[in-house]
């Protein structure tokens, strides 16, 4: 779980259940992040209110810290806790995207799968 998680409101007063919503969100995201960099992972979460002529809108913003790379994502929608969800599904996005690039892979395995059966065979 991402322990250092800072969350701000910008015009926007964070009550206790929509704190409760993000730690909660926000913080298991650590098990998309290969094992070297949760320990050092920090997340910022900037909630906003937008005052449009239609009405309000509410602005989630999260920013992750990652080893070599900051990892961002912002949406905005009519209701805070929608905005966090979908801010989250990108995130996750992009955390796997990071995951697969900075994991070594093993290699291809058919091929060698193929040598090891056919080598049995001529024995």
């Amino acid at each position: 779980m991402i322990t250092s998680i800072e969350i701000t409101g910008i015009k926007y007063e964070v009550d206790d259940t929509t704190k409760k919503y993000v730690m909660k969100k926000i913080g298991r995201l650590d098990r998309y992040l290969p094992k070297h960099a949760r320990a050092s992972v920090t997340a910022e979460v900037r909630l906003k209110e937008v005052n449009r002529h239609h009405g309000n809108k509410y602005e989630a913003e999260v920013v992750l810290r990652v080893p070599d790379r900051i990892i961002t994502a912002k949406d905005s929608t009519l209701n805070m806790l929608a905005a966090v969800d979908i801010v989250e599904a990108k995130i996750v996005t992009q955390l796997r995207k990071y995951k697969d690039a900075t994991i070594k892979h093993v290699g291809n395995r058919r091929e060698m799968s193929k040598f090891k059966r056919s080598f049995a065979r001529e024995l």
